[in-house]
């Protein structure tokens, strides 16, 4: 297993190729997919996500969506992480929990664990989080990992609340 995050509570490790039903299983949940509108279909199509989207962002960026783990247990809840978004030029803060993991704070902890991992390890300029209008709990927490609101927009078609922090460790950033 290669971990890439520990907090207090919660291990952040690399997906493999054999985590199909890990993303299948998190996302057949129509409540954890209501504000993303990225249903997976079935296990082939959670296995096509894991070798199109999530693993190749690991070679080609060192960083992209991580599994996250109990530490007690090693229970997979959730996915959190930073995508390169070449669209948009920026690195994304995203996660996505299991319905049972919603409001213990493994959201924040993990989101804040990322954006302290891509500043300090990454030496990253700027983190952008982006929350579908209407998905307040998810606005929460990226206010809660310290992000500025900056306006809403149109994302993949759909209206989003935009947030952004800059690192802090390089000077004159954000200027």
């Amino acid at each position: 297993m290669d971990v890439i995050i520990e907090t207090e509570r919660l291990l952040l490790r690399t997906f493999t190729i054999n985590d199909a039903s890990l993303i299948y299983e998190l996302n057949i949940d129509p409540e954890v997919t209501r504000y993303t509108h990225d249903p997976i279909r079935d296990i082939d199509h959670a296995q096509e996500v894991l070798e199109k989207t999530i693993l190749p962002q690991y070679a080609l960026y060192n960083h992209g969506r991580w599994a996250v783990h109990i530490r007690s247990s090693m229970q997979f809840v959730g996915w959190c992480g930073l995508k390169y978004r070449s669209e948009l030029n920026e690195v994304d803060l995203g996660y996505r929990f299991q319905r049972q993991a919603w409001g213990k704070g493994y959201a924040t902890e993990a989101a804040y664990a990322c954006i302290k991992y891509g500043f300090e390890k990454l030496g990253l300029d700027r983190i952008v989080g982006r929350a579908e209008t209407g998905n307040a709990g998810s606005c929460r927490v990226l206010e809660k990992c310290g992000m500025k609101y900056i306006g809403d927009q149109v994302t993949e078609g759909h209206p989003a609340r935009t947030y952004e922090l800059y690192n802090p460790f390089i000077p004159g950033s954000g200027l």
